[in-house]
C-alpha cells in the first residue's frame, strides 16, 4: 500500500521564508529580468542536523517535488541520512511540511534521482543505500508515486539489475533529475546517469566510470546501459547529469572527480537511446570549476549547466549556457550566488521560466537548500563586481612595509608596539595587492617569533583564502600539539608541513617556509622538514575574492597570536637562509614591525 512518512519532529513548517532577493521588472513585460529565491531546507531544522545533494522535478499535475538528504547527526556523507522531500503546488512559489521518502533508520540513503512518465504520470525515485559504517557496500532501489509525489510505494532492491560485479567499492545514482526521451525510436524511455568504482578506483588501479540506466516499462525493471569505464586516471566522470538534445540524442555532464586531463567537467553524448556512448568521455577544458555535481538541462535551443564557476572552491554558483549542444559554455555565466554553494539540480517550469535547488550559505556551502525561480531574461543580465573582492582597509595607524611595494601594514586592535600581540584583538593587516599574486611560483616567506604558550592555536601569518580546499597559505602554532604547521592550498591539492617541536621557550626563532622546485620546506634556526609541494597557484580564482594577508590571526579573525612577530618578509622566489635578510627584485613584502605610524 502506497505511504510516506512524517518528519522526524512536528516542526516542518507550511512555508519557509522568501529571502530578500530583488526582483526586475515582476509586473512589467514577459522578456524583463525576474528572479526570486527561498530556503527550502534549512539546517537544524525538522530534527536533522542539515540535508544535502538536491533533485527536483515537476509532475504532470505542475507539482514541484525537492529531494534532498536529510542527514540526522552531521553533515557527514555516511551515518544515519534519511531521503526527505517537499512539494510545491504553486510553482515553488511555497512549500509544503517535509516528508521521510525512506528512513535511514540509522544507515544511509541518498543520491536521489527522480524521473517522470509522463504517459502515466508515475514518478520513479531512485536511491542509493550503504550501511552507515561500511560505503562499499552500496545498493540501489527504486519506488514510484502514482500521486505525484503525495505518498510512495515501498522501495524495493534493484542493485542486481543495475551494477556489475567488479563495481565493488564505489557506486551512486546521479544525482539529479533523470530524464523521458520525448522523441526518437525509443520515445519514452526513462534514463537515469549514475556512476561506479572497483577495487578503490583508478588511482589504485580499479575500474571506474560513468554509465546510464535505462526502463522501457515506466521504471518497473532497469538496465545497464552505455558505459565508460576506464583504469587509467585521465578522465574520472561521476556523478552525471543528463539531458535530452533532440530526436532521442542524450547529452551526459559529468564532474571529473581526479582526472589529470585539463577540464574540470566531462561530457558524452548517446544517439541510440542511452545503449552506448558515441565516444567516451572527454573534458571540457574552457570549463574552470570544483570538484563537485552539477546540473543540466535543455531550455528551447540552449543546454543549460548550473555549477560553481569558482575554479577551486565550492562558491560562486552560477547558470552557463551553451548555444552548441553543451559543447561549449560561457566562461563563468549567471551568477545566482556569490558565496560558498555546492549541488545544485535544474528544472524546467515552463513559460520561459526556470528554477535551481542548490546548497548554499554565508560562511558553508551547507547551510541551507534553497529554490530559486527566474526567467531566460534573468540570465542574459550583467554579473556586477563580486561582493567579495577586496575592499580598502578602514583607516588607522600603520607599520611601514620596506620592500619598496608600498605594501603598510594596518596595526588593529590596542598595539603600542606592532610586534607584541596580545592574543585577543592585535593583529597586523596587509591588504591585497598584485605584487603579493605569488601564483604558481615558488615563494619563501619568513619570520621572527617568540611566545611560550603552552595550549591554543596560535595564527602567525594567513594569506588569502580561509577554508577546506581554497587557495591559501598560512603558518601557525599549535604548543598543545607540540609543532609549528604550515600548510599551502592550492587548485591541485593541499601539503602540510610540520615541525617535531612548539618552539615555545620565550626566546627568538626564524621559521621559513619555502616553495622550491616541487618541494614544500619548513624551517626554524636552520633545521628543516620537507614535503611534496602540490603545484598550482595559491591564488587560484582571484578573480572572485582574495583576502590579502593578516599576521597575527587567521584571516576570519580567529586564532590570534599571543607573543612576538617581527622581520616578516614574502619573496616571489625560493630564498636560501642566507640571503633572506638581503633586499632584492624579488622582494614583495618586508615588515619590520618596528614602529607604528598615523597612532
Amino acid at each position: 500500500m502506497p505511504h510516506f512518512r512524517l518528519p522526524r519532529t512536528a516542526a516542518a513548517a507550511l512555508v519557509t521564508a522568501v529571502l530578500p532577493i530583488a526582483t526586475a521588472g515582476a509586473a512589467a513585460a514577459k522578456t524583463a529580468p525576474e528572479f526570486t529565491e527561498q530556503v527550502i531546507f534549512a539546517q537544524h531544522t525538522d530534527g536533522y542536523y542539515c540535508f544535502r545533494i538536491p533533485a527536483v522535478i515537476r509532475a504532470n499535475d505542475g507539482t514541484l517535488l525537492a529531494f534532498a538528504e536529510g542527514r540526522v547527526n552531521s553533515c557527514g556523507d555516511s551515518g544515519d541520512i534519511d531521503l526527505v522531500l517537499k512539494r510545491s503546488t504553486d510553482g515553488g512559489r511555497t512549500w509544503g511540511p517535509l516528508q521521510v521518502v525512506l528512513s535511514g533508520d540509522t544507515d544511509t540513503h541518498g543520491n536521489p534521482v527522480p524521473v517522470v512518465d509522463r504517459r502515466t504520470g508515475r514518478i520513479v525515485l531512485m536511491t542509493s543505500y550503504n550501511p552507515a559504517a561500511d560505503q562499499t557496500k552500496r545498493r540501489e532501489f527504486t519506488q514510484y508515486s502514482d500521486d505525484d509525489g503525495a505518498t510512495w510505494s515501498t522501495a524495493r532492491d534493484v542493485t542486481g539489475e543495475v551494477t556489475k560485479p567488479a563495481w565493488n567499492s564505489w557506486y551512486a545514482t546521479g544525482p539529479g533529475h533523470g530524464i523521458q526521451l520525448s522523441s526518437g525510436p525509443h520515445k519514452g524511455r526513462l534514463v537515469v546517469g549514475a556512476s561506479h568504482e572497483g577495487d578503490g578506483g583508478a588511482l589504485k588501479g580499479g575500474p571506474q566510470g560513468g554509465h546510464l540506466l535505462y526502463s522501457d516499462d515506466g521504471g518497473t525493471t532497469w538496465k545497464i546501459g552505455a558505459d565508460d569505464t576506464r583504469t587509467t586516471n585521465d578522465i574520472t566522470p561521476q556523478e552525471l547529469s543528463i539531458t535530452e538534445l533532440g530526436n532521442g540524442r542524450i547529452y551526459a555532464n559529468a564532474r571529473d572527480n581526479t582526472g589529470t586531463d585539463p577540464g574540470n567537467r566531462d561530457i558524452a553524448t548517446s544517439s541510440d537511446g542511452g545503449l552506448t556512448f558515441d565516444r567516451p568521455f572527454t573534458p571540457i577544458p574552457k570549463v574552470s570549476a570544483p570538484k563537485s555535481q552539477g546540473s543540466v538541462l535543455k531550455v528551447g535551443k540552449k543546454v543549460l549547466l548550473s555549477d560553481e564557476a569558482h575554479p577551486v572552491t565550492r562558491e560562486v554558483m552560477a547558470i552557463r549556457s551553451s548555444s552548441d549542444d553543451g559543447r561549449n559554455f560561457g566562461s563563468v555565466g549567471k551568477v545566482v550566488h556569490w558565496g560558498p554553494a555546492a549541488y545544485s539540480d535544474l528544472v524546467d517550469l515552463g513559460g520561459g521560466e526556470i528554477g535551481l535547488t542548490y546548497e548554499a550559505g554565508d560562511a558553508s556551502p551547507y547551510e541551507g537548500i534553497r529554490f530559486a525561480r527566474f526567467n531566460e531574461a534573468y540570465l542574459a543580465t550583467p554579473n556586477g563586481t563580486p561582493p567579495g573582492l577586496p575592499k580598502p582597509p578602514a583607516p588607522g595607524p600603520t607599520t611601514p612595509d620596506l620592500s619598496g611595494h608600498r605594501n603598510d601594514g594596518y596595526v588593529r586592535g590596542g598595539m603600542t608596539s606592532p610586534s607584541e600581540f596580545d592574543g585577543v584583538d592585535d593583529y597586523v593587516q596587509v591588504p591585497w595587492n598584485r605584487s603579493l599574486d605569488l601564483g604558481a611560483g615558488d615563494f619563501t616567506w619568513s619570520a621572527r617569533i617568540r611566545y611560550t604558550d603552552t595550549g591554543g592555536t596560535h595564527s602567525i601569518l594567513w594569506a588569502y583564502r580561509v577554508g577546506g580546499g581554497a587557495p591559501q597559505i598560512w603558518l601557525r602554532a599549535e604548543p598543545a600539539n607540540k609543532r609549528l604547521i604550515a600548510t599551502v592550498g592550492t587548485g591541485a591539492g593541499t601539503a602540510t608541513v610540520t615541525t617535531t617541536q612548539p618552539y615555545n621557550d620565550g626566546q627568538w626563532h626564524d621559521v621559513v617556509l619555502r616553495r622550491s622546485g616541487g618541494t614544500l620546506t619548513l624551517g626554524v634556526d636552520g633545521r628543516s622538514t620537507s614535503v611534496a609541494d602540490p603545484g598550482g597557484s595559491v591564488t587560484e580564482g582571484r578573480q572572485f575574492a582574495i583576502d590579502g594577508i593578516d599576521v597575527g590571526q587567521r584571516l576570519d579573525g580567529v586564532q590570534r597570536f599571543h607573543g612576538s612577530i617581527a622581520d616578516v618578509r614574502i619573496f616571489a622566489r625560493a630564498v636560501p637562509d642566507d640571503q633572506i635578510t638581503t633586499t632584492h627584485r624579488d622582494l614583495r613584502l618586508s615588515l619590520p614591525l618596528d614602529r607604528i605610524e598615523g597612532a
